[in-house]
């Protein structure tokens, strides 16, 4: 990854006495597809919004190219905001609406027709010119809103969940196309949603948010694979989460049956969460696992069988490709790597706190 292009320096932001960010900080780097992930209310949009120059920080910076620019209007930054709702002009056609920034900023009409061909063309909408945006499907209407914040050039494209209004065969595609854009452009990407596929699908970079605060920063991988605590387990996919002792370094106890595992340095006999991913869970003949149980109840998903198993007075959910029938007796083994180990917050305030990659 390239050079650090913004800097999220201890911004804090209250709209009355809301609380929505508070001293966050977090650097984005160029040409990184970097995704703020999190429930409504986390403070993800208004983070975009601050940096895109919609709204101010109460207190903080905002350091973009090594420059300060919080008192910079939007139409002043490299920063292009691409919204859910599209704000295509109805009354114009499409290349009138592509080149609404560029006649702003007084660009020769074969500037603009050139800018307006090499648009359409990234966004695979060749011809589309005379079009109105009420003509279009939702996803070439996205698809224009994108061309016209690209062709004015800037560093940074800010999207706010913008593939939110389209149904979800559309949706996936266009994840795909904003992934060939990102690379086409060789620009930064920042990019909010609520939806936590999306965000693993797309991102270089996913950045968990929770409350007004960053509860993780990492790869998708990193973030699935190796959730830092309970919140971010329980918000990316499917977990079942225990709580466990750590035994000694790459043994705990759950489930009331002692495992083996790969994580260290958590002391002797500790109080500690234990995460176990539902596809991460292996059903066997009873006696072949580590602990014995039965199959409660039972739901076909497409792609996989997803279960409820009941093991010493624990609830697991398991996924499956093998269909176990509700009444199955079943053993239950975890690959020592597969087993994720989370600290125990002492507190509350523990649990959220802003991390810098």
């Amino acid at each position: 990854m390239t050079n650090k292009l913004i800097d999220i320096v201890k911004v804090s932001k209250s709209f009355g006495e809301n609380l929505v960010l508070d001293e966050l900080d977090l650097y984005i780097r160029e040409n990184e597809f970097l995704t703020l992930l999190g429930p409504s209310g986390c403070g993800k949009t208004t983070l975009l919004r601050i940096l895109g120059g919609f709204e101010t920080p109460d207190k903080g910076d905002i350091i973009f190219g090594g420059k300060n620019i919080n008192a910079l209007p939007p139409n002043k930054r490299q920063l292009n905001t691409v919204f859910q709702k599209y704000a295509l002009f109805s009354h114009m056609t499409i290349a009138e609406n592509i080149a609404f920034g560029l006649k702003i900023k007084g660009k020769s009409k074969s500037y603009i027709d050139d800018k307006i061909r090499y648009a359409l063309k990234l966004v695979n909408l060749d011809g589309f010119e005379q079009r109105t945006p009420d003509s279009l499907s939702g996803g070439q209407q996205q698809r224009i809103a994108i061309a016209r914040a690209i062709v004015n050039e800037p560093q940074v494209l800010l999207l706010d969940e913008p593939l939110g209004a389209l149904d979800l065969k559309l949706r996936q595609d266009m994840q795909y196309e904003l992934i060939r854009l990102k690379n086409e452009l060789g620009i930064t990407f920042i990019y909010v949603t609520h939806d936590q596929e999306e965000a693993l699908t797309m991102s270089d970079t996913i950045v968990v948010m929770n409350q007004g605060y960053i509860q993780q920063i990492g790869t998708p991988e990193d973030i699935y694979n190796e959730p830092q605590n309970a919140f971010v387990a329980d918000f990316i996919g499917e977990s079942n989460i225990f709580a466990a002792t750590m035994v000694k370094d790459k043994v705990v106890k759950m489930l009331g049956a002692i495992w083996e595992c790969v994580d260290v340095g958590f002391g002797e006999n500790k109080p500690v969460d234990a995460v176990l991913r539902p596809e991460d869970i292996d059903l066997v003949k009873p006696g072949e696992g580590v602990i014995n149980g039965v199959v409660t109840n039972l739901i076909f998903k497409g792609v996989h069988y997803e279960m409820e198993v009941l093991a010493n007075n624990y609830e697991l959910l398991v996924h499956s490709t093998d269909m176990f029938p509700v009444g199955t007796e079943v053993g239950v083994k975890v690959d020592p790597f597969d087993i994720q180990i989370m600290k125990k917050p002492e507190s509350e305030d523990e649990e959220v706190s802003n991390i810098e990659e």
